[in-house]
């Protein structure tokens, strides 16, 4: 009798200091056999563990790895890229199609429909591109490798775990990063979050459409979500808004930014409802507003993207019946080398914008903002050519 999920997820915490002591890079094989041995202590039996033998390395996922430059697109190029009407049509119809389904995942769990629609688009297009790398060869590759293996090791004995009991086949195959299903989902949430939502006794997250609604509203919740409160809203602002208090992590209740005259989108004054806000400006002080709330972060545990995070919350609002947002009149940015230069600039200048690969992530925007603010620049984490001058 193979032991329940609870004592899995118990024998994974007993036995993390077995993954963590298997360095990265090492030799290909005598690593395998570590995880080999930390895998059969959590119970992980031959049909796993055979599995894991005949995995190797796929220098494809490598190169995806290195290379995802789709995250240099500014937020209105990528989201105006994936908020497709054809996404916005069938989103709504499966909304439609499985309405009892998604009420009882927010019944459950809190997530409402069409927070778990726009993952359920964004990841698949619903179910129609769900990746065709095999699962375990990925995983084993960016567990390996030295780039981001904390990310992708606690996810292989939860697989071989799967595999091991016939809930996925030893050769299932999935996205370049080892997400599997509808809404790709990795293995240990596979594992500890997967719901039956058809009831068939089975969790089939590639084939299911209930099993996939059911187990993305259980992960949503996993990662903090707030019943009945909202995440994102688009919002007008004044000019004379002061900059260095925009921020999404820079959470200040409704009635602060109602004083500094921020309002809806269609400038009537903003409801005091009790909760917090941060200020999102994905393209500066000129392009798009939104007030980001708790619920938002869910969106980064997600993926840890902005611009993704950003698209998908804002997919989830047209989905609900909110307008196209305005993407108003930015400020030229950056080009991909442009913005490569600019991190090294600020890297020379002591902050840490992590990796010079081009992309504006969130080191790199709070290093914009520090050096705006000693420039006298509006202080929004927008790089414009002028502040790249500048440095």
């Amino acid at each position: 009798m193979r032991p329940p999920i609870l004592a899995i997820a118990t024998l994974l915490t007993a036995f993390s200091g077995v993954a963590a002591a298997q360095e990265c890079g090492i030799d290909f094989e005598a690593w395998k056999q570590g995880v080999a041995e930390e895998a059969r202590a959590a119970g992980v039996g031959e049909a796993g563990l055979g599995a894991l033998q005949g995995a190797d390395i796929d220098t494809r996922v490598l190169a995806r790895d290195r290379s995802q430059g789709v995250f240099s697109q500014t937020f209105v190029e990528f989201s105006g890229r994936m908020i497709s009407d054809y996404r916005l049509k069938h989103g709504a119809a499966n909304m439609r199609k499985y309405a009892s389904v998604f009420d009882r995942a927010e019944q459950e769990y809190g997530a409402p429909a069409p927070v778990i629609t726009a993952f359920w688009a964004l990841e698949t297009d619903f179910g129609a591109v769900q990746g065709e790398f095999p699962t375990l060869n990925a995983l084993v590759t960016l567990a390996h490798d030295c780039r981001r293996p904390q990310l992708f090791r606690p996810h292989l004995v939860p697989l071989l775990t799967l595999i091991d009991r016939g809930v996925l086949p030893a050769d299932v195959k999935g996205a370049w990063a080892g997400e599997i299903g509808q809404t790709q989902i990795l293995p240990a949430d596979y594992l500890n979050n997967g719901v039956d939502g058809d009831n068939d006794g089975i969790v089939d997250l590639r084939n299911s459409a209930p099993d996939a609604i059911m187990t993305t509203a259980k992960k949503i919740q996993s990662r903090g979500w707030v019943p009945g409160q909202p995440w994102i809203e688009e919002v007008r602002l004044p000019d004379d808004l002061p900059w260095e208090e925009t921020s999404r992590t820079n959470k200040l209740p409704i009635s602060r930014w109602n004083e500094w005259g921020v309002t809806h989108r269609d400038g009537s004054p903003l409801e005091d409802n009790g909760l917090t806000a941060g200020l999102a400006l994905p393209m500066g002080r000129k392009g798009p507003a939104f007030l980001t709330y708790d619920n938002f972060e869910v969106y980064l545990k997600w993926n840890q993207s902005f611009t993704y995070a950003l698209t998908a919350a804002v997919l989830a609002t047209r989905l609900d019946g909110a307008p196209p947002y305005d993407p108003r009149s930015p400020e030229p940015g950056l080009s991909m080398e442009q913005m490569k230069e600019l991190q090294r600039k600020l890297e020379a200048r002591g902050h840490d914008v992590g990796t010079v690969d081009g992309i504006l992530g969130t080191n790199t925007r709070d290093a914009v903002r520090q050096e705006q603010m000693r420039l006298g620049f509006a202080v929004d984490g927008w790089p414009t050519p002028d502040l790249l001058m500048k440095l």
